[in-house]
Protein backbone atom coordinates (compact mmCIF):
# COMPACT_ATOMS: atom_id res chain seq x y z
CA UNK A 1 0.00 0.00 0.00
CA UNK A 2 1.14 3.27 -1.22
CA UNK A 3 1.59 6.22 1.53
CA UNK A 4 2.81 9.77 1.91
CA UNK A 5 5.95 10.89 4.07
CA UNK A 6 4.46 13.48 6.92
CA UNK A 7 4.40 17.11 5.92
CA UNK A 8 3.65 19.91 7.91
CA UNK A 9 0.58 21.95 8.01
CA UNK A 10 2.14 24.99 6.38
CA UNK A 11 3.40 22.70 2.98
CA UNK A 12 -0.39 21.41 2.57
CA UNK A 13 -1.78 23.64 -0.18
CA UNK A 14 -5.63 23.35 -1.00
CA UNK A 15 -6.45 20.75 -2.86
CA UNK A 16 -6.81 16.95 -1.82
CA UNK A 17 -4.04 15.38 0.17
CA UNK A 18 -2.75 11.48 -0.63
CA UNK A 19 -2.97 10.39 3.40
CA UNK A 20 -6.32 9.26 4.94
CA UNK A 21 -7.54 13.00 5.80
CA UNK A 22 -8.78 13.24 2.18
CA UNK A 23 -12.05 14.93 3.41
CA UNK A 24 -9.93 17.60 5.27
CA UNK A 25 -8.21 18.69 2.24
CA UNK A 26 -11.10 19.32 0.38
CA UNK A 27 -12.37 21.09 3.21
CA UNK A 28 -9.42 23.25 3.16
CA UNK A 29 -9.74 23.97 -0.72
CA UNK A 30 -13.51 25.11 0.28
CA UNK A 31 -12.04 27.57 2.61
CA UNK A 32 -9.60 28.70 -0.10
CA UNK A 33 -11.94 29.07 -2.46
CA UNK A 34 -14.44 31.35 -0.27
CA UNK A 35 -11.65 33.48 0.84
CA UNK A 36 -11.29 34.01 -3.06
CA UNK A 37 -14.59 35.71 -3.05
CA UNK A 38 -13.89 38.23 0.22
CA UNK A 39 -13.24 41.76 -0.25
CA UNK A 40 -9.30 43.13 -0.32
CA UNK A 41 -8.09 43.09 3.31
CA UNK A 42 -8.07 47.02 4.43
CA UNK A 43 -4.57 48.63 4.00
CA UNK A 44 -3.60 49.49 7.84
CA UNK A 45 -2.61 53.18 8.65
CA UNK A 46 0.52 54.97 6.59
CA UNK A 47 0.37 51.70 4.41
CA UNK A 48 0.11 52.76 0.71
CA UNK A 49 0.45 51.38 -2.50
CA UNK A 50 3.80 50.75 -4.33
CA UNK A 51 2.35 51.08 -8.08
CA UNK A 52 4.74 53.27 -9.58
CA UNK A 53 7.27 53.69 -6.59
CA UNK A 54 10.63 54.01 -7.82
CA UNK A 55 13.61 52.83 -6.42
CA UNK A 56 16.34 54.47 -4.51
CA UNK A 57 18.87 54.89 -6.91
CA UNK A 58 22.18 52.68 -6.19
CA UNK A 59 25.76 53.40 -7.10
CA UNK A 60 25.96 49.64 -7.04
CA UNK A 61 23.55 46.68 -6.15
CA UNK A 62 24.64 44.54 -4.02
CA UNK A 63 22.94 41.10 -4.33
CA UNK A 64 22.77 38.83 -1.36
CA UNK A 65 21.35 35.11 -2.48
CA UNK A 66 19.89 32.93 -0.72
CA UNK A 67 19.45 28.69 -1.54
CA UNK A 68 22.38 27.83 -4.03
CA UNK A 69 20.72 24.75 -6.01
CA UNK A 70 20.38 24.22 -9.38
CA UNK A 71 18.90 27.64 -9.90
CA UNK A 72 20.22 29.68 -7.44
CA UNK A 73 23.98 28.28 -8.45
CA UNK A 74 23.31 29.11 -12.23
CA UNK A 75 22.37 32.72 -11.36
CA UNK A 76 25.13 34.36 -9.74
CA UNK A 77 27.38 34.05 -11.99
CA UNK A 78 25.14 36.69 -14.19
CA UNK A 79 24.28 38.77 -11.18
CA UNK A 80 28.34 39.46 -11.09
CA UNK A 81 28.17 39.93 -14.53
CA UNK A 82 26.00 42.98 -14.76
CA UNK A 83 27.64 46.40 -14.88
CA UNK A 84 27.16 48.00 -11.32
CA UNK A 85 26.11 45.33 -9.76
CA UNK A 86 28.38 42.70 -7.32
CA UNK A 87 27.23 39.33 -5.25
CA UNK A 88 28.18 40.18 -1.72
CA UNK A 89 26.77 37.59 0.01
CA UNK A 90 25.82 34.04 -0.93
CA UNK A 91 23.46 31.31 1.89
CA UNK A 92 22.52 27.83 1.49
CA UNK A 93 21.41 25.24 4.74
CA UNK A 94 24.35 23.03 3.16
CA UNK A 95 27.41 25.17 3.81
CA UNK A 96 29.51 23.40 1.25
CA UNK A 97 27.14 25.29 -1.65
CA UNK A 98 27.67 28.23 -0.29
CA UNK A 99 31.60 27.99 -0.51
CA UNK A 100 31.62 26.10 -4.04
CA UNK A 101 29.37 29.04 -4.66
CA UNK A 102 31.82 31.74 -3.58
CA UNK A 103 34.98 29.62 -5.24
CA UNK A 104 33.27 30.05 -8.30
CA UNK A 105 32.88 34.03 -8.15
CA UNK A 106 36.39 34.22 -7.25
CA UNK A 107 37.80 32.11 -10.12
CA UNK A 108 36.06 34.54 -12.24
CA UNK A 109 38.16 37.24 -10.94
CA UNK A 110 34.86 38.37 -8.44
CA UNK A 111 35.29 39.29 -4.89
CA UNK A 112 34.62 36.97 -2.65
CA UNK A 113 31.28 36.95 -1.35
CA UNK A 114 30.32 35.99 2.33
CA UNK A 115 29.43 32.91 2.99
CA UNK A 116 26.73 31.25 5.16
CA UNK A 117 24.88 27.88 5.47
CA UNK A 118 24.85 25.18 7.90
CA UNK A 119 21.27 25.57 9.10
CA UNK A 120 17.76 26.10 8.14
CA UNK A 121 17.82 29.85 9.30
CA UNK A 122 20.92 30.71 8.37
CA UNK A 123 20.07 33.51 6.12
CA UNK A 124 18.46 35.53 8.91
CA UNK A 125 21.93 36.30 9.73
CA UNK A 126 22.95 36.98 6.09
CA UNK A 127 19.97 39.21 6.15
CA UNK A 128 21.87 41.34 9.33
CA UNK A 129 24.65 43.00 6.50
CA UNK A 130 24.92 46.38 5.98
CA UNK A 131 26.19 45.71 2.57
CA UNK A 132 22.92 44.03 0.80
CA UNK A 133 20.52 46.24 -1.67
CA UNK A 134 18.56 42.93 -3.08
CA UNK A 135 18.22 39.33 -2.54
CA UNK A 136 17.34 36.75 -4.68
CA UNK A 137 15.60 34.17 -3.20
CA UNK A 138 15.98 30.58 -4.67
CA UNK A 139 15.17 27.92 -2.64
CA UNK A 140 12.80 25.08 -2.83
CA UNK A 141 8.98 26.84 -3.03
CA UNK A 142 7.38 26.03 0.77
CA UNK A 143 10.47 29.00 2.03
CA UNK A 144 9.83 31.74 -0.84
CA UNK A 145 7.01 33.42 1.07
CA UNK A 146 9.27 33.45 4.07
CA UNK A 147 11.87 34.43 2.79
CA UNK A 148 10.93 37.00 0.86
CA UNK A 149 9.03 38.40 3.72
CA UNK A 150 12.00 38.35 5.75
CA UNK A 151 13.95 39.81 3.17
CA UNK A 152 11.27 43.20 2.37
CA UNK A 153 11.28 43.39 6.32
CA UNK A 154 15.25 43.91 6.60
CA UNK A 155 14.55 46.91 4.58
CA UNK A 156 15.98 45.36 1.03
CA UNK A 157 13.89 44.61 -2.43
CA UNK A 158 13.48 40.61 -3.08
CA UNK A 159 13.64 39.15 -6.15
CA UNK A 160 11.86 35.05 -5.60
CA UNK A 161 12.05 32.37 -7.95
CA UNK A 162 8.23 30.94 -9.13
CA UNK A 163 6.10 31.57 -7.12
CA UNK A 164 6.67 33.88 -4.44
CA UNK A 165 3.72 32.32 -2.09
CA UNK A 166 1.79 29.02 -2.75
CA UNK A 167 -1.67 30.27 -0.67
CA UNK A 168 -3.71 33.36 -0.82
CA UNK A 169 -2.64 34.43 2.54
CA UNK A 170 0.77 34.34 2.52
CA UNK A 171 0.21 36.27 -1.53
CA UNK A 172 -1.49 39.47 0.58
CA UNK A 173 1.19 39.10 3.33
CA UNK A 174 3.71 39.76 0.77
CA UNK A 175 1.73 42.46 -0.93
CA UNK A 176 1.00 44.03 2.48
CA UNK A 177 4.30 43.49 3.62
CA UNK A 178 6.09 45.44 0.65
CA UNK A 179 3.60 48.27 0.92
CA UNK A 180 4.36 48.72 4.56
CA UNK A 181 8.03 48.77 4.21
CA UNK A 182 8.14 50.24 0.94
CA UNK A 183 9.96 47.65 -0.42
CA UNK A 184 9.33 46.02 -3.63
CA UNK A 185 9.42 42.52 -4.23
CA UNK A 186 9.76 40.76 -7.63
CA UNK A 187 8.32 37.58 -9.17
CA UNK A 188 11.81 36.00 -11.48
CA UNK A 189 9.84 35.83 -13.94
CA UNK A 190 12.86 35.44 -16.92
CA UNK A 191 10.04 34.12 -19.38
CA UNK A 192 8.30 38.11 -19.52
CA UNK A 193 11.88 38.70 -21.03
CA UNK A 194 12.72 35.98 -23.82
CA UNK A 195 13.24 37.25 -27.24
CA UNK A 196 10.06 36.28 -28.56
CA UNK A 197 7.97 37.16 -25.90
CA UNK A 198 8.91 40.65 -25.66
CA UNK A 199 8.23 41.15 -29.45
CA UNK A 200 4.90 39.83 -29.37
CA UNK A 201 4.15 42.41 -26.14
CA UNK A 202 5.31 45.03 -28.65
CA UNK A 203 3.30 44.05 -31.58
CA UNK A 204 0.23 43.63 -29.35
CA UNK A 205 0.56 47.48 -28.04
CA UNK A 206 1.55 48.21 -31.63
CA UNK A 207 -2.19 47.59 -32.41
CA UNK A 208 -0.59 44.43 -34.94
CA UNK A 209 -3.59 41.79 -33.54
CA UNK A 210 -5.96 44.31 -33.30
CA UNK A 211 -8.21 43.95 -30.24
CA UNK A 212 -6.75 41.19 -28.12
CA UNK A 213 -9.32 38.46 -27.30
CA UNK A 214 -7.37 35.61 -25.78
CA UNK A 215 -4.13 34.27 -25.44
CA UNK A 216 -2.42 30.78 -24.26
CA UNK A 217 0.18 30.06 -22.83
CA UNK A 218 1.93 26.91 -20.42
CA UNK A 219 4.44 25.26 -19.30
CA UNK A 220 5.04 21.92 -20.58
CA UNK A 221 8.05 20.40 -19.65
CA UNK A 222 8.86 16.70 -19.14
CA UNK A 223 10.09 16.83 -15.71
CA UNK A 224 9.88 12.47 -15.23
CA UNK A 225 13.74 11.83 -15.50
CA UNK A 226 14.36 14.90 -13.05
CA UNK A 227 11.71 14.59 -10.57
CA UNK A 228 12.86 10.87 -10.12
CA UNK A 229 16.79 12.07 -9.78
CA UNK A 230 18.41 11.89 -6.29
CA UNK A 231 20.49 14.77 -7.08
CA UNK A 232 19.04 17.32 -9.14
CA UNK A 233 15.88 18.49 -6.38
CA UNK A 234 17.47 18.49 -3.39
CA UNK A 235 16.00 15.97 -1.04
CA UNK A 236 13.18 15.26 -4.07
CA UNK A 237 11.27 18.54 -2.65
CA UNK A 238 9.50 19.26 -6.41
CA UNK A 239 8.57 15.71 -6.88
CA UNK A 240 6.77 15.56 -3.35
CA UNK A 241 4.76 18.67 -4.30
CA UNK A 242 2.49 16.14 -6.71
CA UNK A 243 1.85 14.36 -3.44
CA UNK A 244 0.48 17.00 -1.62
CA UNK A 245 -1.83 19.04 -4.12
CA UNK A 246 -4.03 18.96 -7.46
CA UNK A 247 -3.02 22.64 -7.91
CA UNK A 248 -1.76 23.92 -10.76
CA UNK A 249 2.07 24.01 -9.73
CA UNK A 250 3.82 26.28 -11.76
CA UNK A 251 1.67 28.53 -14.70
CA UNK A 252 3.52 31.26 -14.11
CA UNK A 253 6.06 30.92 -17.22
CA UNK A 254 3.26 30.74 -19.85
CA UNK A 255 0.66 32.93 -18.14
CA UNK A 256 2.86 35.86 -17.27
CA UNK A 257 4.21 37.28 -20.79
CA UNK A 258 0.29 36.91 -22.25
CA UNK A 259 -1.01 38.87 -19.32
CA UNK A 260 1.80 41.51 -19.78
CA UNK A 261 0.45 41.65 -23.41
CA UNK A 262 -3.12 42.30 -22.54
CA UNK A 263 -2.17 45.00 -19.74
CA UNK A 264 -2.96 43.02 -16.96
CA UNK A 265 -2.75 45.45 -13.97
CA UNK A 266 -2.57 48.55 -15.94
CA UNK A 267 -6.00 48.76 -17.46
CA UNK A 268 -7.47 45.12 -17.08
CA UNK A 269 -7.43 42.42 -15.19
CA UNK A 270 -7.84 39.20 -14.00
CA UNK A 271 -11.18 38.20 -12.68
CA UNK A 272 -12.12 34.37 -12.59
CA UNK A 273 -10.56 31.26 -12.58
CA UNK A 274 -11.76 27.73 -12.89
CA UNK A 275 -9.53 24.63 -13.55
CA UNK A 276 -9.60 21.30 -14.83
CA UNK A 277 -7.28 18.21 -14.42
CA UNK A 278 -6.32 14.89 -16.09
CA UNK A 279 -5.80 12.43 -13.69
CA UNK A 280 -2.24 11.40 -11.71
CA UNK A 281 -0.85 8.95 -14.25
CA UNK A 282 2.81 9.99 -15.77
CA UNK A 283 4.97 9.84 -12.73
CA UNK A 284 3.59 6.71 -11.38
CA UNK A 285 3.79 4.99 -14.86
CA UNK A 286 6.96 6.41 -15.85
CA UNK A 287 8.29 5.01 -11.81
CA UNK A 288 6.78 1.23 -12.90
CA UNK A 289 9.27 1.26 -15.42
CA UNK A 290 12.20 3.27 -14.64
CA UNK A 291 12.56 3.57 -10.71
CA UNK A 292 13.88 0.78 -8.80
CA UNK A 293 11.31 -0.58 -6.36
CA UNK A 294 13.68 -0.29 -3.63
CA UNK A 295 13.62 3.90 -4.01
CA UNK A 296 11.70 6.00 -1.89
CA UNK A 297 9.47 7.30 -4.28
CA UNK A 298 7.63 3.85 -4.20
CA UNK A 299 5.85 4.57 -0.92
CA UNK A 300 4.21 7.82 -2.37
CA UNK A 301 1.39 8.36 -3.99
CA UNK A 302 1.03 11.06 -7.35
CA UNK A 303 -2.14 13.15 -6.84
CA UNK A 304 -1.40 15.65 -9.16
CA UNK A 305 -3.21 15.65 -12.42
CA UNK A 306 -1.18 15.31 -15.01
CA UNK A 307 -2.07 18.45 -17.02
CA UNK A 308 -3.78 21.34 -15.26
CA UNK A 309 -5.41 23.58 -16.88
CA UNK A 310 -6.76 27.12 -15.45
CA UNK A 311 -9.22 28.90 -17.69
CA UNK A 312 -9.17 32.71 -16.74
CA UNK A 313 -11.57 35.83 -17.61
CA UNK A 314 -10.73 39.40 -16.96
CA UNK A 315 -12.63 42.55 -16.30
CA UNK A 316 -12.81 43.05 -20.15
CA UNK A 317 -13.93 39.88 -21.17
CA UNK A 318 -10.60 38.26 -22.22
CA UNK A 319 -9.36 34.56 -21.73
CA UNK A 320 -6.29 33.08 -21.24
CA UNK A 321 -5.39 29.51 -20.93
CA UNK A 322 -2.86 28.26 -18.44
CA UNK A 323 -1.96 24.79 -18.78
CA UNK A 324 0.88 22.76 -16.48
CA UNK A 325 2.28 19.53 -17.46
CA UNK A 326 5.46 18.23 -16.43
CA UNK A 327 4.62 14.43 -16.17
CA UNK A 328 3.69 13.55 -19.78
CA UNK A 329 6.56 12.87 -22.13
CA UNK A 330 6.23 15.65 -24.89
CA UNK A 331 8.52 18.34 -26.13
CA UNK A 332 8.92 21.15 -24.18
CA UNK A 333 6.54 24.63 -25.01
CA UNK A 334 5.71 27.35 -23.55
CA UNK A 335 2.73 27.59 -26.21
CA UNK A 336 2.94 31.29 -25.78
CA UNK A 337 -0.04 32.36 -28.04
CA UNK A 338 -1.99 35.92 -28.35
CA UNK A 339 -5.01 36.04 -30.73
CA UNK A 340 -6.88 39.31 -31.77
CA UNK A 341 -9.47 40.56 -34.21
CA UNK A 342 -6.41 40.88 -36.72
CA UNK A 343 -4.45 37.90 -36.20
CA UNK A 344 -2.32 35.74 -34.20
CA UNK A 345 1.05 34.44 -33.44
CA UNK A 346 1.61 31.03 -31.65
CA UNK A 347 5.21 30.13 -30.47
CA UNK A 348 6.78 26.40 -30.27
CA UNK A 349 5.24 25.64 -33.71
CA UNK A 350 7.00 27.16 -36.67
CA UNK A 351 10.29 26.68 -38.01
CA UNK A 352 14.26 28.17 -36.51
CA UNK A 353 15.12 30.77 -35.51
CA UNK A 354 12.30 31.85 -33.48
CA UNK A 355 10.53 28.49 -33.53
CA UNK A 356 6.81 30.68 -33.94
CA UNK A 357 4.47 31.72 -36.62
CA UNK A 358 2.15 34.01 -36.81
CA UNK A 359 -1.10 34.85 -39.55
CA UNK A 360 -1.97 38.81 -39.27
CA UNK A 361 -4.28 40.85 -41.72
CA UNK A 362 -3.87 42.18 -43.81
CA UNK A 363 -0.46 41.18 -44.42
CA UNK A 364 -1.19 37.73 -44.99
CA UNK A 365 -4.24 35.56 -46.66
CA UNK A 366 -4.41 31.78 -48.08
CA UNK A 367 -5.40 30.23 -44.60
CA UNK A 368 -1.38 29.72 -44.08
CA UNK A 369 0.71 30.18 -41.19
CA UNK A 370 4.16 32.46 -42.31
CA UNK A 371 7.34 32.40 -40.47
CA UNK A 372 7.72 34.89 -37.43
CA UNK A 373 11.40 35.73 -37.69
CA UNK A 374 10.56 38.93 -40.21
CA UNK A 375 8.38 40.43 -37.22
CA UNK A 376 11.27 39.51 -34.49
CA UNK A 377 13.49 41.73 -35.94
CA UNK A 378 11.32 44.57 -36.68
CA UNK A 379 9.71 44.96 -33.13
CA UNK A 380 13.02 43.42 -31.12
CA UNK A 381 12.70 44.51 -27.80
CA UNK A 382 15.43 47.40 -26.93
CA UNK A 383 16.78 45.12 -24.53
CA UNK A 384 17.29 42.30 -27.10
CA UNK A 385 18.62 44.95 -29.16
CA UNK A 386 21.32 46.47 -26.37
CA UNK A 387 22.34 43.50 -24.30
CA UNK A 388 21.50 40.40 -26.54
CA UNK A 389 25.19 39.26 -27.53
CA UNK A 390 25.99 39.74 -23.75
CA UNK A 391 23.16 37.84 -22.61
CA UNK A 392 23.91 35.39 -24.83
CA UNK A 393 27.52 34.40 -23.17
CA UNK A 394 26.46 35.00 -19.50
CA UNK A 395 22.88 33.99 -19.25
CA UNK A 396 21.11 30.22 -19.16
CA UNK A 397 17.84 29.90 -20.72
CA UNK A 398 18.65 31.41 -24.44
CA UNK A 399 19.32 34.80 -22.28
CA UNK A 400 17.03 35.53 -20.87
CA UNK A 401 18.27 35.30 -17.18
CA UNK A 402 20.47 37.86 -17.94
CA UNK A 403 18.58 40.45 -19.74
CA UNK A 404 15.96 39.98 -16.49
CA UNK A 405 19.06 40.12 -14.20
CA UNK A 406 20.48 43.36 -16.69
CA UNK A 407 17.64 45.18 -16.48
CA UNK A 408 16.32 44.72 -12.60
CA UNK A 409 19.60 46.03 -12.00
CA UNK A 410 19.47 49.12 -14.82
CA UNK A 411 16.15 49.81 -12.67
CA UNK A 412 17.69 49.86 -9.57
CA UNK A 413 20.86 52.00 -10.10
CA UNK A 414 18.74 54.18 -12.44
CA UNK A 415 16.02 54.94 -9.29
CA UNK A 416 13.32 53.68 -11.54
CA UNK A 417 9.87 51.67 -10.82
CA UNK A 418 10.17 48.34 -11.73
CA UNK A 419 8.76 46.43 -14.47
CA UNK A 420 7.11 43.58 -12.42
CA UNK A 421 5.79 44.27 -9.27
CA UNK A 422 4.57 42.67 -6.18
CA UNK A 423 1.06 43.08 -7.20
CA UNK A 424 1.95 41.42 -10.70
CA UNK A 425 3.62 39.00 -8.85
CA UNK A 426 0.60 37.88 -6.76
CA UNK A 427 -1.89 37.66 -9.46
CA UNK A 428 0.73 35.48 -11.76
CA UNK A 429 1.14 33.27 -8.41
CA UNK A 430 -2.54 33.24 -7.43
CA UNK A 431 -3.54 30.16 -10.04
CA UNK A 432 -1.54 28.07 -7.88
CA UNK A 433 -3.87 27.90 -4.40
CA UNK A 434 -6.83 29.35 -6.94
CA UNK A 435 -6.66 25.78 -8.99
CA UNK A 436 -6.92 23.86 -6.00
CA UNK A 437 -9.53 25.61 -5.04
CA UNK A 438 -11.65 25.36 -8.35
CA UNK A 439 -10.67 21.66 -8.76
CA UNK A 440 -12.58 21.17 -5.05
CA UNK A 441 -15.58 22.13 -6.22
CA UNK A 442 -15.27 20.67 -9.31
CA UNK A 443 -14.13 23.15 -11.54
CA UNK A 444 -16.53 26.22 -10.68
CA UNK A 445 -15.36 29.24 -10.64
CA UNK A 446 -13.91 31.25 -8.72
CA UNK A 447 -13.04 34.99 -7.95
CA UNK A 448 -9.07 36.33 -8.57
CA UNK A 449 -8.47 38.87 -5.70
CA UNK A 450 -7.23 42.15 -6.79
CA UNK A 451 -4.64 42.72 -5.02
CA UNK A 452 -3.77 46.23 -6.71
CA UNK A 453 -7.14 47.45 -4.58
CA UNK A 454 -8.46 48.94 -7.34
CA UNK A 455 -5.15 50.46 -9.03
CA UNK A 456 -5.27 48.07 -11.80
CA UNK A 457 -7.48 50.45 -13.77
CA UNK A 458 -4.81 52.91 -14.65
CA UNK A 459 -2.34 53.02 -17.29
CA UNK A 460 1.02 52.31 -16.66
CA UNK A 461 4.16 51.37 -18.06
CA UNK A 462 5.86 47.53 -17.44
CA UNK A 463 7.47 45.46 -19.73
CA UNK A 464 6.81 47.56 -22.42
CA UNK A 465 9.18 50.49 -21.36
CA UNK A 466 11.18 52.78 -22.98
CA UNK A 467 15.25 52.52 -23.97
CA UNK A 468 17.30 53.88 -21.19
CA UNK A 469 20.92 53.68 -20.62
CA UNK A 470 22.94 51.65 -17.89
CA UNK A 471 25.06 54.28 -15.74
CA UNK A 472 28.87 53.45 -16.79
CA UNK A 473 30.19 51.11 -13.83
CA UNK A 474 32.28 52.71 -11.26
Amino acid sequence: MSETPAVSRRLLLGGAVATGALAAGIAGSAQTASAATEQAPRRRPGQKSMIGVPFDAHRTVRVGVIGLGNRGAGMITGWAAVPGCTVTAVCDIRADRAKRAADRLVSRGEPRPAEFGGSADAYTEMLKRDDIDLVYIATPWEFHHEQGRAALLSGRHAMVELPVATELRELWDLVDTSERTRRHLMLAENCCYGRNELAVLKMAHDGLFGDITNGHGGYLHDLRELLFSDTYYTDSWRRLWHTRSTASLYPMHGLAPIAGAMDINRGDRMTTLRATSTAAKGLADYRERFVPRGHPSWKETYINGDLVTCLIETEKGRTIRAEHDVSSPRPYSRINSLAGSRGIVEDYAGPAPTGARVYLEPDHGGHTWRDFAGYRTEFDHWLWRTVGDDAANNGGHGGMDYVMQWRTVQLMRLGLAPDIDVYDSAAWCAPVPLSAASLARDGRPVEIPDFTRGGWAGARAGLDSRAVEMPPAS
